[in-house]
């Protein structure tokens, strides 16, 4: 998830290992293996969940890593996919929407959050869940490029359409984009879309299990008719979580970062983020940053 994140610019908890949702600033970790190739004012943030369900958010930038939790944004569990959309705000508060899949239930969710700024810190004052629709049990991922959600389970990848009908949000019955080898999938956001009407294309990548970095293209209009790209062969099959982030000073290009199990992560600068080459990808490890929790 545009970006796949829970919120930007919050004044939150911020904490290496071991964070409390107090909305006091505790510490911020040093990414000490500054990477070259990768400018200095990049940055990207990742969703991720606490095991108690409280929403976190791992950020890097300013050539740092930290961990933040907004007081009050407490889900309860932890989604098995999930994609924000619909942001907006300023400095003093906000709004915006998810879609999350429950780990047993079997149902997606839509979740909207309110934010206001009481007493300088940011706070999640209002945290609204509601039930959109069931059979997504076996959910592994989700993500959006509006106003389709795209969801992999078993060896399928689905399209579905959402709308807020009558303010209500609503999923459309699903598309099967295609039933063959999307188990070997492990990550999967949304880079943009181009054209327009009937000729308009969402651009997909993630990450296979075989270590391959991966450019998918899906059109709108005939979804089944799927077209991809490796972007690199080898060195991404650890990652359990992949961002997209932005660099100011190259506004062509992108930030990457990637997250594994153990908590370690690596951050890269794609030069041209439309070109569809991975040659220009270049970047590397930051180390352990005690990144742990359930990312997306």
């Amino acid at each position: 998830m545009r970006r796949n994140i829970l919120a930007a610019g919050i004044a939150v908890a911020v904490v290496a290992t071991g964070l409390v949702a107090t909305g006091v600033a505790v510490t911020a970790r040093s990414a000490s293996a500054a990477l070259s190739d990768v400018p200095a004012d990049c940055k990207t943030v990742t969703a991720a969940y606490r095991s108690d369900g409280q929403a976190l958010a791992y950020r890097y930038a300013d050539k740092k890593t930290r961990t933040e939790a907004m007081p009050g944004d407490m889900l309860g569990w932890v989604p098995t996919g999930i994609v924000t959309f619909l942001e907006s705000g300023s400095d003093a508060g906000g709004m915006n929407h998810s879609l999350a899949t429950h780990p047993t239930d079997g149902n997606i969710y839509h979740i909207k959050r309110i934010t206001d700024t009481i007493d300088g810190v940011e706070k999640v004052t209002t945290h609204t869940v509601t039930r959109v629709k069931t059979g997504f049990g076996g959910t592994r991922f989700i993500t959006m490029a509006w106003p389709f959600v795209y969801r992999a389970a078993g060896t399928s990848l689905y399209r579905y359409k959402f709308s807020f009908v009558d303010g209500k949000p609503t999923l459309s019955g699903r598309t099967t984009i295609s039933s063959h080898a999307w188990d070997t999938v492990k990550t999967l956001d949304h880079q943009r879309t181009i054209g327009t009407g009937t000729k308009a294309v969402d651009v997909l990548f993630g990450i296979k299990s075989n270590g391959q970095l991966k450019e998918w293209r899906i059109n709108h209009a005939t979804p089944v008719a799927v077209s991809s790209k490796v972007l690199k062969e080898t060195g991404w099959g650890n990652f359990t979580s992949l961002g997209r982030g932005h660099c100011t000073s190259r506004p062509n290009g992108r930030a990457l970062m990637g997250i594994t199990a153990e908590g370690r992560a690596s951050v890269y600068f794609d030069a041209n983020e439309t070109d569809g080459l991975g040659t220009d990808i270049k970047g590397g490890s930051l180390g352990l940053v005690g990144w742990t929790e359930k990312a997306y």
